[in-house]
Parts: structure tokens; sequence; C-alpha cells
């Protein structure tokens, strides 16, 4: 009798349980084209950093809005103003969405790239992208070992001068700031803009 009653009140919780489980098994997986790494921890779910006017930004500062993160440099010849570029059409296709989507560029030379380099280098390309900086070198070393960034500097022709080869991908997080998606290079804007909106939905 004690085993039957005891039957009876666990019933609502089984209910609720297995509609939960039907709920989450009907949900679609999101059919991405670059690389899901949702719930990974080999990679890192923060950054601090500065932007130019100083102010440190952290994940929370953009809750709400899909995140594409990209490292590299200003006095980049190709990879970095190709992204940039490609980004930029990016936020063309989403229309209003991408208001929804901020870019953020974090600088692997922030010898280089002072405040003011990167207050008009980066918003050229769009008024809405953020360019950032490590406050110093140990900050530089955290957030790319955070986020396993190759770079290297290569010197140049001329005395002092160099150039940084350097990881051509990027990152996005998603408006609840989960990492998401690893972006590969050069895959065309279509393809971005539809796993963005994926992670707009």
């Amino acid at each position: 009798m004690l085993q039957q009653k005891i039957s009876k009140m666990m019933l609502p919780s089984l209910m609720l349980l297995m509609l939960i489980t039907l709920v989450v098994a009907c949900t679609p997986k999101p059919n991405f084209k670059n690389i899901d790494i949702t719930g990974s921890t080999a990679f890192g779910k923060d950054f601090s950093l500065l932007d130019p006017e100083g102010k440190t930004k952290t994940l929370a500062d953009f809750k709400g809005k899909v995140v594409v993160m990209f490292f590299g440099y200003t006095q980049c010849p190709d990879i970095c103003p190709t992204t940039l570029t490609e980004l930029q059409q990016v936020m063309t296709l989403l229309g209003p969405q991408a208001d929804q989507v901020q870019v953020l560029f974090v600088t692997l030379d922030p010898a280089r790239d002072t405040p003011d380099i990167l207050r008009q280098y980066v918003p050229a390309f769009d008024a809405r992208f953020l360019g950032l900086r490590p406050a110093d070198e140990l900050a530089l070393e955290k957030v790319t070992k955070d986020f396993r960034i190759y770079y290297k500097k290569v010197p140049g022709s001329s005395l002092g001068s160099y150039t940084l080869d350097h990881t051509a991908g990027s990152y996005a997080f998603d408006p609840k700031g989960e990492l998401r998606l690893y972006i590969k290079h050069a895959q065309g804007p279509e393809t971005l803009a539809q796993d963005l909106k994926e992670l707009l939905k």
C-alpha cells in the first residue's frame, strides 16, 4: 500500500522528466558550417582586455550579442584586412540583425598597435567593430594561451621591422556568452552569416 502511494506521488515528477527529455530530443541541433566547439573546455571562456579608451572589457560587456573574436595586428599585410573585410560583408548580409553582433579585433602587437591606431583602424571596416589590446605582455600571453592562438615575430628586411605569423581563425560566442564556434579563415561571408543567424535564433 505504501509503495503504491509513493509511486503515485512520483508520477508527476516522472512525467515532467519525460516531457523535458522529449523536448530536448526534439530540439534540432544547429547545422553549423564552421567547427562546433560548444561545451569544449580546451578554449578560453572569458577575457579581460582594454578598449581604445583604456576601459577594461570582458565578455559580460557584450551579453545579449553574438561576439566574433579575431586576433591579428594592424600592420598585417593580408589575413587581417581580408578577415575584417569579410566580417564587414557578413554584417551587410545580416541586415538589421547585425546590430546584435559584436566583432572584436584583438591585437597581437600591442607595442605598435596603440589605442589611437586601434581607434582609427578597426572601425574603418565597420563603425561597430571594436579594437582591444592586452594591458601588457603577461596579459597577451594569457589571452593567447587561453584561446590557443599561435603567434610569432618574423624579422623584416630593415632593422627593427617585423611581421607576425599568427592563427587565422576566429571564435564566436552566443548571446548567453557561451563559446560556440571556431570560425575557419576565408570561407566566404555567406557561410559565416548563416552560422551567426543560427546563433541569433
